[in-house]
């Protein structure tokens, strides 16, 4: 079990590192059409129409991605955070109960992500959105819906992740002897 957990640490981490470097272009995409849209508004009186819709797209995927990022670093909202001095066992249910919770939330929207009505994949959202071109420039909407699998599979790692490093028992700390009152004297300040 322990190397299950470390592989899966090892995954969680490394997705974890990519979101985070594709969240941030998207940021500074987003960002950029702003500034874009807002000097062309008020510098030149004549803002391009794409720039809004790409910084919302781009809002979309820094959003999706940062919730799984926020999920693999403890910032996602929970009910009740429990203190790491409880005994083990309550710990792993804890990660457990948590895990599938989110399951049995974005599941159904993980499915649906690739099967309609009828489990027809025609009719899932992914296939509605490649054949759906962004209003005001050509572009398929896949390359904006592709996020929400894409942040859900990435939640899902990193749910792993953590119970399986809460099943795992933790190796105590090695304790060291203790001292005996000579090595007490020997290791004394001097106070003179």
């Amino acid at each position: 079990m322990q190397s299950i957990a470390t592989f899966l640490t090892y995954l969680s981490t490394g997705i974890d590192r990519v979101l985070r470097l594709v969240a941030l272009v998207g940021l500074v995409l987003m960002v950029g059409f702003i500034a874009l849209q807002v000097v062309a508004r008020y510098g030149f009186a004549a803002p391009p129409a794409w720039t809004e819709e790409a910084a919302r797209y781009a809002m979309v995927w820094v959003g999706l991605l940062g919730a799984a990022i926020s999920f693999k670093t403890g910032f996602d909202p929970r009910l009740v955070k429990l203190p790491v001095t409880l005994p083990r066992p309550v710990l792993a249910l804890a990660a457990l109960l948590r895990g599938s919770a989110v399951v049995v939330f974005l599941g159904p929207i993980l499915f649906y992500c690739f099967y309609g009505p009828g489990m027809n994949p025609a009719r899932s959202f992914l296939a509605r959105n490649l054949h759906t071109t962004a209003e005001t420039f050509d572009m398929p909407t896949i390359f904006v819906a592709i996020t929400v699998p894409i942040f859900i599979i990435a939640i899902f790692i990193h749910g792993l992740a953590h119970c399986a490093n809460a099943l795992v028992p933790t190796q105590a700390p090695a304790k060291t002897p203790a001292k005996t009152p000579a090595e007490r004297e020997t290791n004394a300040p001097d106070h003179a």
